[in-house]
């Protein structure tokens, strides 16, 4: 801040004139020299002033000189810390030295830099020039930046990740509001997860639709996309990591009045959207963790379950077809034997799903082309689909895409959606399979068909154990696929509307481009 200080042999008049002392009181700064002694030997306007407003010397400015620095010291360890500075000048052992000191003023209080050189004459020490700086600004978006690390480093939960982000953005560029959006199914849009501080009147879409293109230059360019709205400055930031596209991140803040100041509230919204992207994924490897604990218990317990009901069943069903056998001219008792045997075989398909979630298995993932499981899935099925005479729209991403999956496990989760999708299907319709890489990182493929929707209200439970729609269904086929797609780190979503259908989209993670190129 200052450099080493040497006097030139007309020190004493260039001191004196009035340029001098013009360009040292017009400094944004307070500056004063000492000898060696600590006596003040000239100071500047602004420091006059400072020390009268904070009460440091109650005294005229023209009388500071002559007088000692120690006389504005209050307390013993300031009073060190300026020997010690002096000292070390002194004594030629640093070059400068330099702390920070916070000061309370009436109002508020205050933190300064003190920053302290040595004077020099024929390589002499000769007194020292002390300057401070109002650093309270940066120090306060410092001190926020730090409190945003903290709280963000406790939630592990994603509502609380959220809720942190509102109060840090509050506290460090006083944001009068916020909203967090992140990538969904496709990620070529952003949808809007939380908002807090912005009118109610506002909808959710009609803000998506105005802040959909400065979240997308956000995240293309990789920093703060500025905006004037009625609301005030509009600051949006990315979310994103290395696995690829998170969402981003908008707050409002009241008219910033210097371009200091601006640049203070990018960087820390910046670092504030940093840690919130690190924030959420800790938050989604926590749910991950908790939902495949959740499901690894439920899993020993459907093992337990279809061992115990297995040999009864097996007992029910050699009974019933004895008995049929027996009563072969009794229509009534055929008829109801029947209908015991049908029941016991859509038990006894259940009780094979069951074993099959619960039976322990590890992922083997190799970096393999979705594509062609899908070629085998659709062949093997082709029957299915000529039955309903459906027709099938294909889209293959362009070129191929290599992914992470275990063939056989991802295959299973195919043939599960692929059925759900003809079975939901009127005779005649058509069913499309569209395969391209997400922007968010990874392939994704959508898989829809024009059936009737999924009511609003059994959709979220879709992936729910035991829960089915379909007539004779077990509730086991979807919650294994899910099961199977976070074994994957990927991703499985329905979506349903009367106007669109089904789709079921799923999302695996591409092989490391070592893998590839190998």
């Amino acid at each position: 801040m200052f450099p080493l200080v040497t006097l030139p042999d007309s020190a004493a008049s260039l001191a004196s004139s009035a340029f001098w002392h013009r360009v040292v009181d017009a400094l944004p700064m307070t500056i004063w020299t000492l000898d060696l002694d600590g006596r003040i030997t000239s100071t500047n306007r602004q420091w006059s002033c400072f020390a009268a407003d904070n009460g440091a010397l109650d005294i005229a400015a023209g009388s500071l000189i002559g007088r000692s620095v120690f006389e504005s010291v209050d307390d013993e360890a300031s009073r060190n810390q300026l020997e010690r500075a002096m000292a070390l000048l002194r004594e030629r052992r640093v070059p400068f030295v330099r702390w920070e000191f916070p000061c309370n003023s009436p109002t508020e209080e205050r933190v300064f830099v003190m920053h302290v050189t040595p004077l020099l004459e024929d390589e002499v020490v000769s007194g020292f020039v002390f300057g401070t700086v109002d650093i309270t600004p940066s120090h306060r978006s410092r001190d926020a930046l730090l409190h945003t690390g903290i709280a963000l480093a406790e939630a592990i939960a994603v509502d609380r990740v959220f809720e942190q982000v509102a109060v840090q953005l509050g506290r460090g560029i006083a944001s009068t509001g916020c909203v967090v959006a992140l990538a969904h199914g496709d990620a070529a849009l952003l949808r809007i997860v939380h908002r807090q501080g912005i009118d109610p009147i506002i909808s959710n879409a009609s803000l998506e639709e105005r802040l959909q293109g400065s979240w997308l230059s956000a995240l293309a360019k990789g920093h703060v996309v500025l905006d004037h709205s009625k609301s005030g400055l509009e600051l949006s930031a990315p979310l994103a990591s290395r696995e690829g596209v998170l969402g981003a991140i908008t707050a409002w803040a009241d008219a910033i009045d210097s371009e200091q100041a601006l640049e203070e509230a990018e960087r820390f919204l910046l670092v504030v959207a940093a840690q919130a992207t690190v924030a959420l994924e800790r938050a989604w490897l926590v749910e991950r963790v908790g939902e495949k604990r959740r499901l690894e218990a439920v899993g020993e317990v459907a093992v337990g379950v279809a061992h115990e009901l297995r040999n009864p069943l097996f007992g029910i069903s050699a009974s019933a077809q004895l008995l049929q056998l027996a009563a072969r001219d009794q229509t009534v008792v055929d008829r109801n034997v029947g209908r015991i045997l049908r029941e016991v075989e859509r038990l006894n398909r259940m009780v094979t799903s069951l074993l099959e979630f619960g039976r322990p298995y590890t992922t083997h993932p190799v970096a393999a082309d979705p594509e062609l499981v899908w070629d085998d899935i659709l062949e093997g099925e082709r029957s299915r689909l000529d039955g309903k005479r459906l027709t099938l729209h294909r889209t293959r991403p362009q070129p191929p895409v290599l992914c992470m999956i275990d063939v056989e496990q991802y295959g299973q989760v195919c043939r599960n959606v692929l059925v759900n999708a003809c079975d939901a299907s009127l005779d005649g319709g058509e069913i499309t399979l569209a395969s391209a890489r997400a922007p968010s990182g990874g392939m994704r493929t959508r898989l829809t068909n024009g059936g009737p929707a999924i009511p609003p209200d059994i959709l979220p439970r879709v992936f729910e154990f035991f829960f089915s729609t379909k007539a004779g269904g077990s509730g086991i086929g979807l919650a294994l696929c899910q099961r199977i797609m976070d074994e994957h780190q990927g991703t499985i979503a329905i979506d349903s509307t009367p106007d669109a259908g089904t789709t079921v989209t799923l999302v695996v993670p591409t092989a490391p481009e070592s893998m590839v190129t190998a």
